[in-house]
């Protein structure tokens, strides 16, 4: 196997701007979302929680979105190594590596699996539940954030040979390709 690739976001952009970047895409995907969602829904009355559920919500959105990560390689059948740490004493976070190669179509439903799974049922029950749509809608607005690494690297896999092995390295991904017989 050669490698064709090697891809590190933060590397290539900087820590800093990809969080910048990040925040940006989800602030801006909030203000394209709520207009919309606020004309459809008019005239109806918000209820409002108060801000401790919004705040329990948006400590263990982080934690949700790598869950959605980890779903499609544990439906695959792909050996993980998870490792699970309290940051704060409050925040339960933990980090995986993927040990098995993953093959190109592994690799972006495992990219687009937070998106599936948390951002579009967020807007779903923004339609469905029209006096908590604010929530939902914020919900998925910094779960579109978060996904921001997950589509810069969603645009590398789609770029990759058909026929490519993504492997998880340090901090980012290798594609590697079978090397051609002479």
């Amino acid at each position: 196997m050669n490698c064709w690739k090697t891809i590190n976001i933060n590397k290539e952009f900087g820590l800093n701007r990809v969080y910048l970047m990040s925040f940006l895409t989800g602030l801006l995907s909030f203000l394209l979302l709520y207009i919309p969602f606020s004309m459809i829904h008019g005239t109806h009355t918000m209820k409002d929680h108060g801000v401790l559920p919004i705040l329990i919500i948006l400590l263990f959105l982080p934690t949700m979105h790598r869950l959605m990560h980890i779903l499609p390689l544990v439906l695959f059948y792909k050996r993980l190594k998870v490792r699970f740490r309290v940051r704060g004493q409050m925040v339960p976070t933990f980090t995986y590596q993927c040990k098995s190669k993953m093959s190109k179509h592994t690799s972006i439903v495992m990219a687009m699996a937070p998106t599936f799974l948390l951002t579009v049922p967020a807007l779903f029950m923004s339609c469905v539940f029209p006096n908590h749509y604010a929530y939902f809608v914020l919900f998925a607005a910094v779960n579109i954030g978060f996904s921001f690494t997950d589509f810069l690297y969603l645009n590398q896999f789609i770029r990759a040979p058909r026929r490519c092995v993504i492997e998880n390295a340090n901090d980012g991904y290798d594609i590697l390709i079978q090397q051609r017989k002479a």
